[in-house]
């Protein structure tokens, strides 16, 4: 493998000021996505508000139907726990 000396980039003040310009605009497109995010939260709070009118569910069963667990119940009693723990 060859070896050469080391590149020396040089910063001029037209690349500090393209990258100052595209810095703003990022920081601009995030700003205007973070409020429509809140916006879009609030509205689907307030949806939910409304729902949870007609119908009230636990927060376990609201997590449950996002990510389609269908609980079975247990079948047996206390016995099919290792035995009984009561003295």
């Amino acid at each position: 493998m060859l070896r050469r000396k080391p590149t020396r980039l040089e910063l001029k003040l037209d690349d500090i000021e393209e990258f100052e310009s595209i810095r703003k605009e990022l920081e601009s497109r995030k700003k205007h996505r973070e409020e429509a995010e809140v916006t879009a939260a609030g509205e689907e709070a307030a949806a939910a508000a409304i729902g949870l009118g007609a119908e009230h569910k636990s927060r376990e069963q609201i997590i449950n139907d996002r990510i389609g667990y269908k609980p079975q119940p247990k079948a047996g009693g206390r016995a099919a726990h290792f035995g009984t723990f009561e003295f």
